[in-house]
């Protein structure tokens, strides 16, 4: 899916960089230039929904667009808490995905 996700907006000539996981993300020197968080949120360690409330209290206002094979309502909720800005029940369309990437970086 990541590779998928990567051809495709890279091919619209969006800028990607690919994380194994949350935490690698959090450690990454560049959080600061991402204009823009996608993110599974069913993940190894650090779920996505821990990721977004941890950027959260940190103040962080990065847009984040979360992805999931399960579309349930308490995610969905946790998800809006911690600023979701589009939430993409797989599979998706990928006009959604980048529509909401747009809104997100507009």
């Amino acid at each position: 899916m990541l590779t998928a996700i990567k051809r495709l907006l890279s091919a619209k000539g969006f800028d990607v960089e690919l994380f194994s996981s949350a935490e690698t993300f959090l450690a990454d020197a560049h959080i600061g230039r991402t204009a823009c968080l996608v993110i599974d949120i069913d993940l190894p360690g650090m779920s996505g929904i821990d990721l977004g409330r941890r950027l959260s209290i940190a103040g962080s206002r990065l847009p984040i667009i979360y992805i999931t094979g399960l579309d349930d309502e308490a995610k969905r909720n946790e998800a809006a808490e911690v600023g979701c800005v589009a939430y993409l029940r797989k599979p998706f369309l990928a006009e959604h995905l980048i529509s909401a990437i747009d809104k997100a970086t507009g």
